[in-house]
């Protein structure tokens, strides 16, 4: 009687799915792990539960077939603004947008506001929108204690690495690096201090660097202020000196790669021009990261979202393969978030399936200028550990004909499309 009763319980647990979700067909890009290649994707409790040349659909809840599609790790942008507030400017303000009404749409998983918050309003913008935020948002904190926008980025005397230096201790899990934006004056006060502050806290400084002046070169910048880890944003800013009188690559830059000194492209509302990006890229001069630079004003501009600006990359001539990359990989290492950026077995099942449509597409710069392109990179369907959040065409759902005929709110429905209980005998 035991030995059935054992037999039984063996029979059934054998004949339950070992995984919520699988993702079939699709071609994964996971620069991690060296993989292009078709391979199916599982995903059980939030996590990657396999990747393999061909898992069995038996053995899933749910199964998406994403056969044509690209799988890969859900896309990190490195550089947004997302403290948004009633204010004017960009911390605490109206030019700072909202993260989840722009992040999975275009496959992002996790956000990096870019210094948006200082040391002294931090905290508000961890309570008000990072805590709140479906989209993982993770930050650089601004040198400047209040924060970015006007004035306030001037103010030598609210430079204290000090207080950023606690707070990132404080925060170890959502403050991921030093910003600093915007200083306007010949010394090199803002740099030093967020440096100072970064070695402090053991975390990277990213700098976009204001007035471009000859007794503050960008030359010395790069070669001899940032340490191998520290990035440059705004890598194809027009006041950026990058080609010499012949168009070539200036030499400072590829010594600061050589010594270990990151880009960033940051695309933003003003820092990106076709006219410097397209004959950099030719050279080999790629950015490490690709964002976009996210805020009110960028976003309705030639930058658009995060799968435009990876799209005018691919065609500008990086692979499909390079653009993945430093959408993914490389921007969870600049940040020494390892455990994200890839769809390596037991990661949180962050995922960006999207298409690479083929035809005739137009991209602009911050000037209006236009590229003309043959492919354009479209988000499909998102997740963020394991739980969808885009689904643009319905991949992943039953045509409304075949449902019963109570069927009620998205929100009640399971991934096999039965109707909840919740939902029974709504009018």
């Amino acid at each position: 009687m035991r030995f059935l009763l054992f037999l039984c319980v063996a029979t059934t647990l054998a004949a339950q799915p070992t995984y919520d979700l699988l993702l079939k067909n699709g071609t994964v890009i996971d620069p991690k792990n060296n993989l292009n290649a078709r391979r199916d994707v599982a995903i059980s409790g939030g996590k990657i539960a396999a990747v393999e040349a061909s898992i069995d659909a038996a053995k899933a809840k749910k199964v998406i077939d994403v056969a044509g599609l690209y799988v890969a790790p859900g896309f990190i942008d490195l550089h947004v603004h997302v403290f948004y507030g009633d204010g004017p400017s960009y911390s605490d303000g109206g030019l700072s947008v909202l993260p989840d009404a722009f992040s999975f749409r275009s496959g992002v998983t996790t956000m990096v506001d870019a210094g948006t918050a200082g040391s002294k309003n931090f905290e508000i913008f961890k309570k008000r929108i990072i805590d709140r935020s479906k989209t993982r948002v993770l930050s650089f904190v601004n040198i400047v204690g209040a924060g970015m926008g006007g004035k306030v980025e001037q103010n030598q005397s609210d430079m204290d690495p000090a207080p950023l230096i606690a707070l990132a201790k404080k925060y170890p899990q959502i403050i991921v690096g030093v910003k600093t934006a915007h200083f306007a004056g010949p010394e090199w006060t803002a740099v030093d201090n967020a440096v100072k502050a970064g070695t402090g806290a053991n975390i990277p400084v990213m700098v976009d660097f204001g007035a471009f002046r000859v007794d503050r070169p960008h030359e010395e910048l790069i070669t001899k202020r940032l340490r191998p880890g520290d990035m440059y944003t705004h890598l194809y800013l027009p006041a950026v000196p990058m080609l010499d009188k012949d168009g070539k690559v200036r030499q400072y830059l590829w010594d600061g790669r050589k010594r270990g000194v990151l880009f960033d492209a940051g695309h933003g509302g003003g820092s990106f021009v076709f006219r410097y990006a397209v004959p950099a890229i030719k050279q080999g001069f790629i950015p490490d990261s690709i964002s976009t630079d996210l805020h009110a004003s960028s976003m309705i501009g030639g930058m658009k979202d995060m799968t435009n600006v990876m799209s005018k990359f691919l065609n500008m001539g990086m692979s499909l393969e390079q653009v993945i990359q430093a959408s993914t990989w490389h921007p969870a290492r600049q940040i020494k978030r390892t455990e994200l950026g890839n769809l390596s077995v037991g990661m949180t099942a962050d995922i960006a399936v999207f298409s690479v449509q083929k035809g005739k597409f137009g991209f602009t710069d911050v000037y209006g200028a236009k590229l003309d392109g043959t492919q354009m990179i479209t988000s499909e369907l998102t997740f963020k550990g394991g739980k969808m959040y885009w689904d643009l065409n319905g991949l992943a759902r039953q045509s409304w004909d075949k449902l019963p005929k109570e069927y009620g709110p998205q929100a009640d429905w399971t991934w096999d499309g039965t109707v909840s209980e919740g939902v029974r005998g709504r009018k």
